[in-house]
Formats: C-alpha cells, sequence, structure tokens
C-alpha cells in the first residue's frame, strides 16, 4: 500500500520530482539506499534483504525505477519472483524508454500484480501488471500525479481522493531550495482517509506490524552534469529526519 507523488514537468529545470512512502511489514529487513549490488555497481538503491531486490532506486544515468503492489497482492506468494528484481531490471539500462521496453517483456506470469514507475528527464512511464493480462505500459501525463495500489490517480483510492486536488492546488517543491515542505507534510499526513481505517492514511502507524517504514523525496534535473537530489528517511517521516543520499 505504498504511494507515490510525481510532479512531470518535462523541459523544466527540475523536470521530475517524486515523493513516496513505503509501507512494509515491520520485520521486513531493509537497508537505505546505497550502492549495495557489486555486479551493479551504477545502482542507488533501497535494499530488501528477504528477497534482495528493491522497491525504489536511480541509476548514474538518472533512470528512477519504484514499484507498489496492487491491491489484494502484498508479499510474496510461492511459485512466484519478488517484484523487486524489476526495479534492479529497469536500472540495468541507460534510460527510461528502454527500461520500459524490457519490463513490458517480462513472463508476466513470474510475477505477482504491481505498479511501477520508470523515469527518466526526458520520459515518464507507468506500468502494470493486472490478474493475467500482459504488462502495460502508458506514458505519465504532464503536471502531478498520485500512484497506490490501484490505477494511476484513481479517485477510488482513498489517499489519492483526499490527496490529489489539494496537491495540484499548492505550491510545487524547489529542490534547489531544498524547499519540500508541502509535499513532505503530505507524507507525514497521519489523517485516516476512511474513519477508523489507519491503513488508509498516507503514514501508516506502525501499530500492527504493518507501516510506513520510510520515506523519499527525488529530484531530476534536466542538465546531464548536474546530479539527481534524494531525499530519505528512515522511518515514519513524521518522527524521524529527511537526509541526503549521496551519488
Amino acid at each position: 500500500m505504498c504511494t507515490f507523488i510525481i510532479n512531470w514537468e518535462p523541459g523544466e529545470q527540475w523536470p521530475l520530482l517524486l515523493a513516496a512512502n513505503r509501507d512494509e511489514l515491520i520485520s521486513r529487513a531493509w537497508k537505505k539506499p546505497a550502492r549495495h549490488w557489486p555486479d551493479r555497481p551504477e545502482v542507488i538503491a533501497g535494499h530488501d534483504d528477504e528477497a534482495g531486490g528493491s522497491w525504489l532506486g536511480v541509476n548514474d544515468h538518472g533512470v528512477i525505477a519504484g514499484i507498489l503492489n496492487r491491491k489484494n497482492s502484498l508479499g510474496p506468494m510461492p511459485g512466484k519472483r519478488s517484484r523487486g528484481e524489476l526495479v534492479l531490471e529497469a536500472l540495468d539500462h541507460a534510460d527510461a524508454v528502454e527500461a520500459a521496453t524490457a519490463i513490458t517483456h517480462i513472463n508476466e506470469k513470474a510475477f505477482r500484480n504491481f505498479n511501477m514507475l520508470i523515469l527518466d528527464n526526458r520520459d515518464a512511464f507507468w506500468l502494470k501488471k493486472a490478474g493475467n493480462d500482459r504488462v502495460k505500459c502508458q506514458p505519465l501525463p504532464t503536471g502531478i500525479s498520485m500512484l497506490a495500489a490501484q490505477e494511476l490517480n484513481d479517485m477510488t483510492s482513498p489517499r489519492i481522493n483526499h490527496h490529489l486536488n489539494k496537491l495540484r492546488s499548492i505550491k510545487t517543491p524547489n529542490p534547489e531550495l531544498d524547499d519540500w515542505g508541502n509535499w513532505s507534510n503530505v507524507l507525514a499526513s497521519r489523517t485516516c482517509e476512511v474513519k477508523e481505517d489507519p491503513l488508509t492514511a498516507m503514514n501508516i502507524a506502525p501499530t500492527s506490524g504493518f507501516g510506513t517504514v520510510s520515506s523519499s523525496l527525488i529530484a531530476l534535473p534536466n542538465d546531464i552534469n548536474q546530479k539527481p537530489i534524494w531525499l530519505f528517511c528512515e522511518g515514519t517521516p513524521d518522527k524521524n529526519k529527511f537526509l541526503p543520499i549521496y551519488f
């Protein structure tokens, strides 16, 4: 039940802004983003200690890949590969077009359902695997979008229904000034979008063995000589600081 917020403005100084909350079993061990894979030295990503893959990462070519479970597909399943492998597969590529093309050609029967974002400073894609269908890929619309366990910008998602229009009406972050205030406040929100259902909050309290375990704020520059910005919060974003990940 993770959530992505995306601001896609191709051609701007910072064409891609991304905010993400990762919701997971508290007992599932992980490591914060770093160069964890000796055979993939160009990849900086969070490391899932259980399955060896990742949920979100960036490579030295400026490609971002992130993955979410779709509704009713939480956790592993016997006979299925970890969806975290797909993040690493995408980050093996030098641009978003190549990466998205590779993911659309996977054996869809090998994985549980997922939503996925693959992005660089020129192209941005939402990919989904739902049911027995092949992986479908479509370009992201410009402006602000949200993605959770359903469709892109799906108002049947309580989080998206509550936050999307508000996000579209407030000031977008300015990463050069380290001004992420509006978005970081949304990530930290404990408001239950469905009364008495804490799992509908953006920031899920870790009181039942499941909750928000980390958050990210990422900005991709238009200038290829400029490095991305990644601020990472280890723990719930209402109680922990965002600190830089160094490239």
